[in-house]
């Protein structure tokens, strides 16, 4: 082997090693940005007020009987308790209607070409791109106008707010299941409800499942529609909007309790994602077909 080629190689492994050691610099540094935060939480959940006011980056040092008062205050706020059942109530039957009815949806416009299916799926697209913030008010004053601001009410928002993704995702999939499949049921006798139950929602598992983890994290921690529309005077507050209430009226905060809170709201969810995150690539690789 010639010097030439030793030469070149050993640049190839230096050069890979340096690439090497700079994704591991930005991947540790990214998971510092994203951890960090919830660290800071956890940490500040076992002390108390003084010493998060004081210096709130240190680790609790002999205060764990703090912590302990943290989350008994916590829970014994008046509220939260219930606010742990309705943010489940909310989010399960949000979440169910969104994949019941965006499969649905999704499946006719894909299979029904008209020119009107074929508007309704850019509409759906459309909704993507449009913030919040710009049909807030226009929502709430509806919302007040059809008495929605109930666990139902906010479920039929949360299904018009996620419709948008979850149809876009589920059409996706639904353009590559050959149509054969559907023609052969048919002349096994299926009608068309039965087809789409027995053959085609079946099919649509690792997608909806992505939906379904999708847009429960979303409604799960999700504050902003659940204040405004159910607000802070009613009995069907979820998490986040009852952890807004440790801020006092005159901007007085218990930290601490809050904090705990906060760890406590983050339980279920972290849960439930590490448990079925391997269904999320799946879900996005299953749809991401040419139309």
């Amino acid at each position: 082997m010639s010097t030439k080629t030793k030469t070149s190689k050993s640049e190839e492994a230096r050069v890979g090693t340096g690439t090497k050691v700079t994704l591991y610099v930005v991947l540790a540094f990214l998971t510092v940005v994203f951890l960090g935060p919830i660290f800071f939480i956890i940490v500040n959940s076992f002390k108390n007020k003084l010493s998060i006011a004081n210096n709130p980056f240190a680790l609790p040092t002999g205060e764990l009987w703090a912590g302990v008062e943290n989350y008994a205050v916590g829970l014994m706020k008046e509220g939260f308790l219930w606010a742990i059942l309705w943010s489940f109530v909310i989010t399960i039957l949000s979440v169910a209607a969104i994949v019941f009815f965006s499969a649905m949806t999704a499946y006719y416009i894909t299979r029904v070409k008209t020119w009107w299916t074929s508007a309704l799926y850019y509409l759906f697209v459309f909704s993507m791109v449009i913030p919040f913030q710009m049909v807030m008010f226009p929502t709430v004053k509806i919302a007040d106008m059809l008495n929605l601001n109930n666990p139902i009410g906010i479920v039929v928002l949360y299904l018009g707010f996620g419709s948008g993704l979850s149809v876009f995702m589920f059409a996706g999939f639904v353009k590559s299941i050959p149509l054969d499949i559907e023609e052969a049921a048919v002349i096994d006798g299926c009608s068309p409800l039965q087809n789409y139950f027995r053959v085609v929602l079946p099919m649509l598992k690792p997608t909806a499942v992505t939906v379904a983890i999708l847009n429960a994290m979303w409604v799960w921690n999700d504050y902003l529609l659940p204040y405004l529309v159910i607000g802070l005077s009613t009995k069907y507050k979820t998490i986040p909007v009852v952890v807004q209430s440790f801020v006092g009226s005159n901007g007085n905060r218990d930290m601490g309790a809050m904090m705990a809170m906060l760890v406590l709201a983050i339980i279920p969810i972290v849960i439930f994602y590490v448990s079925t995150q391997k269904y999320i690539i799946e879900g996005v690789a299953a749809g991401a077909v040419k139309g």
